[in-house]
């Protein structure tokens, strides 16, 4: 039996996370960035809220680990939760 494969999700440090305001948010994809939201809000919030913004992965935040696989590494990555 073979050993499973096992990737280096990282290759290499990454930048400190850094705030950023909805109107900056707006102006980068208005250049065309390419962004990935991720909605790292707590299933409760999640559940109450009536705003989600349309393409955010979901990733509650007890299971980050679980969800490495769906976060795109090609793009900037925008975070929120409440």
């Amino acid at each position: 039996m073979t050993e499973p494969r096992t990737e280096n999700l990282v290759e290499k440090p990454l930048p400190e996370p850094t705030r950023v305001t909805v109107e900056e948010v707006k102006a980068r994809i208005d250049r065309g960035e390419p962004i990935a939201f991720l909605d790292t809000r707590s299933e409760e919030a999640w559940a109450k809220s009536d705003i989600k913004i349309k393409g955010a992965i979901r990733v509650p935040p007890k299971e980050v680990d679980r969800y490495l696989q769906q976060i795109p590494r090609n793009r900037s990555l925008v975070t929120y939760c409440t």
